[in-house]
């Protein structure tokens, strides 16, 4: 069974989307900074355009949870006081703080085969020099 949450919360000094989905593999979270407050016009609309854009962190375990059918009334009410309860996650934030951990080791290596070629380059470009000077006698 999927399910999907979204949180808007205000993260000094801008306005966040917490997307949190529970799938067979585990819990996914993505972070999404929206800067001023959002409208719920505006969130809906973020969605419709950008879901498909999203990059959620790899699954985190959690335990099962098997819901009943629930009162849509009492659906309504934990879904205020949801609302009223402030703060992330703890399993959202080891979510994220795997995410952000992977995507620093992506950029790291990334960054060192750029600097390796440039490296190599600089090599090969004073390699020829070298070959330009000996040519004349």
């Amino acid at each position: 069974m999927n399910t999907g949450t979204l949180t808007v919360l205000f993260e000094d000094p801008f306005w966040i989307g917490l997307f949190e989905q529970t799938d067979h593999e585990g819990l996914h979270v993505c972070k999404v900074t929206f800067g001023a407050e959002p409208t719920d016009r505006e969130v809906m609309e973020f969605i419709d355009k950008n879901w498909h854009r999203l990059q959620f962190s790899q699954a985190v375990d959690v335990a099962p949870i098997t819901e009943t059918r629930k009162n849509p009334k009492r659906q309504l009410r934990e879904a205020k006081k949801q609302m009223q309860s402030q703060g992330i996650g703890t399993k959202s934030q080891q979510a994220l703080k795997l995410q952000q951990e992977q995507n620093k080791m992506e950029r790291k290596q990334r960054s060192k085969a750029e600097c390796e070629a440039e490296k190599q380059r600089q090599f090969d470009l004073r390699q020829a020099k070298k070959k330009e000077k000996h040519k004349g006698h």
